[in-house]
């Protein structure tokens, strides 16, 4: 969310005891109010969270689990969900109207679903449309906004994540000629490539200059990208690989799918969240990693196997800006503000929204 919309939203922010109060005392407070409230309270934790946020946690996964998780526990009346703005709607789209969701602190959005607004995608699929007719699907990435999902559930699309996006992709072919792939140009870009689908066929709409990017026969396009990328993902490049190679010889590189299409073509692996961290689990003691995927979650899988080498594919790498604006303050406020029934930055998404986004999501959870 942008600092406007958070102003139109009427959220609070920090009050400023919370902010000087030592972190024992926050602790304490956390561990209060998860003891008062016991199964009435559920916070999921989002992989990339600061460890002073995740040990709270009452699970942890990618944005899609958490919010199914968050469904499937009708005990919680209160989720606090740490994480990112698009994560708390898809819990609130998949919950009952009993229960509530919380965001801790309102400003923690996603560079990649800002990049991507209703207004710009009615338009691009107006101008799109003018372009080939009846022949687009829409597919989009869970990392978007409620309004999105809800565009592409009303235009008979599905939500994927970058577990299933092959599956999803396939099924789409089955049902349009073409499709729209949102925000993330680079997984759309990789998962197309993995089936078959040649770079030439495929062209990117700028919602910014609102032109389609794309040089050859308007017939030859097959897969449309929206041109939009995780800010920390396309971080990681062909130089930080090539660094990698020559420093450390015989280093596997693993990296997430929303990287670019060259550093994940030279990558040893390229999957989603869950698949790298089982990859190394399942790989054998001595053995040495490079990972190009989000810092707090790259530190707390280094921490997690002492008797493996395991770096950052990119040494000077950030953790994610937006996911660490959830820290141990917010955490304890908001917590206390749920347990004495104050709804401060409730994320609600209303019901037409929420309908439409949720046929996007059962489409694919149909297939996967």
């Amino acid at each position: 969310m942008n600092i406007f919309e958070i102003a139109e939203q009427g959220a609070k922010m920090l009050p400023e005891k919370y902010k000087t109060m030592p972190a024992e005392e926050l602790e304490e407070r956390v561990r209060a109010v998860k003891s008062r409230l016991g199964k009435k309270l559920f916070i999921p934790g989002h992989h990339y969270q600061k460890d002073e946020v995740i040990q709270f946690a009452d699970a942890t996964g990618d944005s899609l689990k958490l919010a199914q998780l968050s469904a499937e526990n009708k005990d919680a009346e209160h989720i606090v969900f740490c994480g990112v703005h698009f994560m708390a709607e898809t819990a609130d789209i998949l919950t009952t109207e009993s229960q509530k969701v919380y965001l801790p602190d309102m400003r923690a959005g996603c560079s990649m679903a800002d990049m991507a607004d209703i207004r710009q995608t009615e338009k691009a699929w107006s101008r799109l449309s003018a372009m080939f007719g009846d022949t687009m699907l829409p597919l989009t990435y869970v990392n978007s906004t409620a309004a999105i999902k809800a565009f592409v559930g009303a235009h008979g699309g599905a939500t994927v994540t970058s577990s299933n996006a092959e599956e999803m992709v396939e099924w789409a072919f089955t049902q349009k000629e073409r499709l729209l792939f949102l925000p993330d140009q680079h997984l759309g870009r990789n998962t197309a490539f993995n089936l078959a689908i040649p770079l030439d066929r495929m062209a990117v709409w700028n919602p910014i200059s609102e032109i389609l990017e794309y040089e050859g026969n308007l017939e030859e396009v097959k897969v449309i990208l929206w041109k939009g990328h995780c800010s920390v993902h396309e971080n990681f490049t062909v130089a930080n690989i090539e660094q990698v190679r020559a420093d450390y010889p015989g280093m596997k590189i693993i990296v997430h799918p929303e990287c670019r299409r060259e550093v994940v073509e030279r990558s040893d692996l390229a999957g989603s969240t869950n698949f790298i961290i089982q990859a190394i689990e399942k790989s054998a003691p001595g053995t040495h990693w490079a990972i190009g995927t989000e810092m707090n979650l790259v530190n707390r899988i280094i921490q997690s196997h002492p008797d493996k080498k395991i770096i950052s594919l990119n040494p000077n790498m950030c953790p994610c800006l937006t996911m660490n604006r959830i820290d141990l303050p917010h955490l304890a406020w908001s917590l206390e503000m749920a347990a004495e029934g104050n709804a401060v930055n409730r994320i609600t998404v209303s019901e037409p929204d929420a309908s439409n986004a949720r046929l996007a999501l059962e489409r694919m959870l149909a297939r996967s």
